[in-house]
């Protein structure tokens, strides 16, 4: 029996030294599959917001486009309203489900900015179906679209924890013939790039 309490410091040792290395084993897997399941929701979050951000832009170019043949913004490739029609109904039809998984997806921050900026562009819409012609009011809806955006992407960066990125807004080159810009900054489709 002397053998065997002997032994045993050594035997409880081995037991102990067990027991920490399954943990060790154990907690580093689930770090491991809490790491990974962090990365693939971040993936699926980055890409609902770029689906729902490409989704607005969309309707965004196509209201320029309504804007010129009105005369108020200066984009090189006006539409009629007839013309945008269809186009306005998809691109409608388009961002609604992805407007869904921003809902189920998104940060509470980047679901309130990218209404503030959907509204902006229901306003600019309803803007165009009434058929105004005031470049003054629609250089105001174009700011407030700017600064929905610029919101919206700076939410989605800080919920994903990325670096400050541009903020689109550069200066607008002069129309060919034209006698003045939508402004001192550019997002109006094919003029400056911009969004």
């Amino acid at each position: 029996m002397s053998a065997f309490i002997q032994q045993l410091p050594a035997l409880i040792g081995v037991v102990i030294g067990a027991l920490g290395s399954y943990w060790a084993v154990v907690r580093g897997e689930r770090v491991r599959f809490l790491r990974e399941r962090e990365a693939r929701w971040e993936e699926r979050r980055l890409s609902v917001y770029t689906d729902y951000a490409r989704a607005l832009k969309k309707s965004v170019t196509l209201t320029y486009r309504v804007a010129a043949s009105l005369g108020n913004d200066p984009h090189p490739h006006p539409l009629t309203p007839e013309e945008a029609a269809p186009l306005i109904e998809e691109a409608t039809g388009a961002r609604d489900p992805h407007g869904e998984a921003l809902l189920m997806l998104g940060d509470p921050e980047v679901v309130a900015k990218a209404r503030e900026w959907v509204v902006t562009l229901l306003e600019m819409e309803a803007f165009l179906r009434e058929r105004t012609e005031n470049p003054g009011a629609w250089q105001a809806l174009l700011e407030r679209q700017r600064a929905g955006r610029e919101g919206y992407y700076t939410a989605v960066r800080n919920d994903l924890a990325l670096p400050p990125g541009h903020s689109a807004r550069w200066p607008v080159l002069p129309v060919p013939g034209g006698t003045g810009s939508s402004g001192s900054t550019g997002d109006s489709g094919g003029r400056a790039g911009g969004g």
